[in-house]
């Protein structure tokens, strides 16, 4: 008897040993989930194609899938190479990364005890590659039907390292500035700052670099494929489930917030855009329902895993109403050439979506984040409007300085006759469409 009661507490001793030295375990569940919202943020790719390329004129639409493909490509290898241990590598100082994991170097299949600590981490390497490639695709509709493809792929990869990882590492590296500055730091659930305050920011520094199309604002065509654009919208609807609600790491209650809190402030943001149109020109207009459901998906990025239902609701209506006065009256007064957009939507809608956050956010959905100013929290707002100052001013004079850069080296834009003839022939010697007689 006593010899089995010494084996059972030698037993123990060695259970308890075990489990104070083991590690993170690997959660097939939430390794699941992350693996699907990877691929879920990649099929916004393509999306953001079809979106991008039903929106311009037809000469152009291969040029707008060709720079959205090349992202994917080069990006992807820039991540692995140098961004991921520059935007989640040991910090240097609250600024960046050291640099200890270039090519991935000490990563592996297991846990990261610092970022993801059920899943291995290979897997969120992937999937904030995805991150990774979708905001530099953003900018692309600031310039799209006037950039020459040989500078434009130099300039992602010196935005992508420069631009990019620096931001990133603020918000979400272990010690960057903005993620502790102040209480909880500056929130950021799913890059609503990272990705579209950044490449908003980015989009009006290259409309204005630039220049204008030679046809603005007198002579622009419409649309030449709405029916794309549209489909574009929702693969970019649908693959924004794995970009936010895939950003809780784990499959559980949280993610299904974010979920939630994605759709409601997308469903409201289409809607309230649509009741502009109607009362501004008349007649609601699927370019205007699907441009504010994108406006409302951006708006609510930083807040998804903080906020209500109901707060989602009230980002997403105000999102739209300000990312539509941003495109029809804005753009106008300003005078500069925002292609498709892009800072329209994405800038205006991030920098909502950061303030509101700032607001409506609260413990009750997330206890890791902090309450807003409508739960009696008013320093929140302060430190989103930090984060999202210093991340604009960041974005927008670095990209300007990068443009100057390509430039000197490269011309950016390219020829009147060019644009003229179309990018698609003229960079790519193919064509979107044929005609058979």
């Amino acid at each position: 008897m006593a010899c089995t009661a010494g084996l059972h507490a030698e037993t123990a001793l060695v259970s308890l040993s075990e489990s104070a030295t083991a590690g993170p375990k690997i959660d097939s569940g939430d390794t699941a989930w992350v693996l699907i919202s990877a691929a879920l943020v990649m099929l916004m790719l393509p999306g953001l194609a079809f979106f991008y390329g039903g929106l311009v004129r037809k000469k152009n639409v291969l040029s707008i899938l060709m720079q959205c493909m090349m992202i994917l490509c080069l990006v992807t290898i820039v991540w692995v190479l140098v961004g991921y241990s520059l935007a989640f590598g040991p910090d240097v100082r609250g600024v960046i990364g050291d640099g200890s994991w270039l090519a991935l170097a000490g990563v592996g299949a297991a846990p990261s005890p610092t970022y993801a600590t059920t899943i291995p981490q290979y897997v969120f390497v992937m999937f904030q590659a995805m991150f990774a490639v979708i905001t530099p695709a953003l900018i692309i509709g600031a310039f799209a039907e006037r950039i020459r493809f040989g500078p434009f792929c130099i300039f992602m990869v010196l935005w992508s390292v420069l631009v990019y990882c620096p931001v990133a590492h603020w918000l979400w590296g272990k010690g960057g500035m903005l993620g502790t500055m102040g209480g909880a730091g500056a929130l950021d659930f799913a890059g609503g700052t990272v990705v579209h305050v950044n490449a908003g920011m980015a989009s009006l520094a290259a409309a204005i670099f630039l220049g204008k199309r030679k046809c603005f604002p007198d002579t622009l065509s419409p649309p030449h494929n709405l029916p794309f654009a549209a489909l574009g919208a929702g693969l970019l609807w649908f693959g924004w489930f794995g970009f936010n609600a895939g950003s809780a790491l784990q499959a559980n209650g949280l993610a299904g917030s974010a979920f939630l809190a994605t759709h409601v402030a997308a469903a409201t943001a289409g809607l309230a855009w649509s009741i502009l149109d109607w009362l501004k020109f008349g007649k609601p207009t699927l370019l205007g329902m699907i441009t504010g459901a994108v406006a409302g998906l951006a708006s609510v990025t930083q807040g998804a895993g903080y906020v209500t239902p109901g707060g989602a609701m009230v980002i997403g209506l105000l999102g739209g109403v300000v990312c539509w006065y941003a495109v029809n009256v804005l753009k106008a007064r300003a005078g500069y050439d925002d292609s498709l957009d892009a800072f329209g939507v994405h800038g205006v809608g991030g920098i909502w979506g950061c303030l509101a956050t700032g607001i409506w956010a609260t413990t009750a959905v997330n206890s890791q984040g902090a309450n807003g100013l409508a739960y009696g929290n008013p320093l929140q707002l302060w430190i989103q409007a930090k984060a999202a100052l210093i991340t604009m001013a960041y974005s927008f004079f670095v990209t300007l300085a990068l443009f100057f850069f390509v430039n000197a080296i490269l011309r950016l834009r390219v020829s009147d006759h060019d644009e003229r003839v179309g990018l698609d022939l003229t960079q790519h010697r193919e064509a979107g469409y044929t005609v058979i007689d």
